[in-house]
């Protein structure tokens, strides 16, 4: 008999109940998909006023180095990442990306300074095997600790400062990818200022006692509606951000993702500490000799959605294949049939036309620059 482990439950489960959510299995947990509202009034509201997303399923880890010295932390994080953790200042985040022995990704991550130690929130799909990773890479230097006592929420649109503002002030003063300490309603939280929908925002890690009430707290401002993994999606698509197992796997690396600007100058080739990471070897080599594919934006002509899965050609017969979609939908703000994907390097150019296949048919789509939307996060 197959064996079928039971959905597990952020601590918010309960009131997403409460505010009629349509849930759906995620990663390994039941998560809402969307409220009464649709998924398509979840969308504008979070790009008009402000949103509150669950996502408590990510893995937060801290890392905390046994010799006392941050640096030593940041050097050792470094043999797993292409990415200058080193010059990252406390109180800073940083995306990264845990690369595998042939270039290929292994998850993306955000990566925190936390002063005497690093905080790392990763997927959810991936935290067990992310955690894994870390002890086997680190665990002689430092002290690796899964968090399973803290819930995560996003607050996320233009409004969001002035929202979150009403709970502590002083989150004015803060900028992209800034991280505090601050007291929510009376509680201790983690806040960035930072997020997955291309617009301001904030995520806050929120003691699990307290997670139900703060989270309350913030839907209870009339420009804060909640937000299931529908519209979270469609805003990430228009923002051209990647969404882990669909447009960044180990199947692709870095430069062939267009993720390039995460590899700091520290660690490219004639950097300071150049390589060192898995892969480098490969993912040094791109830099120089380029990629024979890319990500890039598509847009259909029409108005029927291109999904992920769905075959590229250069031509309308189908003779010669061009690619493949790794995500695709309708983006409500750009009122029309989005997607992304990977394409040969020759096709790769912006207003570029090819043609997907959809039911036997050859739909026409342009290559398209990303992101779609203009991003507005506070700098």
């Amino acid at each position: 008999m197959e064996d079928v482990s039971p959905l597990k439950h952020t601590p918010l489960h309960a009131l997403h109940l409460s505010r009629g959510a349509r849930m759906v299995p995620f990663a390994g947990y039941d998560m809402p998909v969307q409220y009464p509202e649709g998924v398509l009034k979840e969308h504008l509201h979070t790009r008009t006023a402000a949103g509150v997303f669950d996502v408590s399923h990510m893995g937060q880890i801290l890392v905390r180095p046994k010799s006392g010295k941050i640096e030593d932390a940041a050097l050792a994080l470094e043999k797993l990442v292409p990415v200058d953790v080193l010059s990252l200042a406390e109180g800073r985040q940083r995306y990264g990306l845990f690369t595998n022995a042939t270039g290929g990704i292994l998850d993306d991550l955000m990566i925190v300074n936390r002063g005497d130690h690093l905080f790392l929130v990763v997927n959810a799909a991936c935290k067990d095997a992310d955690f894994a990773h870390l002890k086997n890479g680190l665990g002689s230097l430092c002290d690796v600790t899964m968090l399973t006592d803290r819930a995560l929420i996003a607050l996320q649109g233009p409004r969001a400062g002035a929202v979150l503002c009403e709970l502590w002030a002083d989150v004015a003063s803060m900028r992209f990818m800034d991280v505090a300490e601050a007291d929510l309603h009376d509680v201790s939280c983690i806040i960035s200022r930072s997020g997955y929908t291309g617009e301001d925002g904030f995520e806050i890690s929120i003691p699990t006692e307290a997670a139900v009430d703060v989270t309350q707290r913030l839907l209870e401002h009339p420009d804060v509606l909640p937000i299931g993994l529908g519209a979270r999606d469609s805003l990430r698509l228009e923002a051209g951000l990647c969404l882990y197992g669909n447009d960044i796997d180990t199947s692709t690396s870095p430069i062939e993702a267009g993720l390039e600007w995460a590899i700091q100058k520290s660690r490219r080739a004639d950097g300071e500490r150049a390589g060192g990471f898995p892969g480098a070897d490969r993912i040094l080599a791109e830099f120089t000799h380029g990629v024979s594919r890319r990500r890039v934006g598509l847009k259909p002509e029409g108005r029927a959605p291109v999904r992920g899965g769905v075959r590229l050609f250069a031509d309308a017969e189908g003779n010669t294949a061009a690619g493949t979609v790794t995500s695709g939908g309708f983006g409500p703000s750009v009122d029309g049939p989005i997607a992304m994907g990977y394409v040969d390097a020759e096709h790769a150019e912006t207003g570029t036309r090819l043609f997907a296949e959809v039911r036997g048919k050859f739909l026409p789509v342009a290559v398209s620059a990303l992101p779609f939307i203009k991003q507005t996060y506070k700098r």
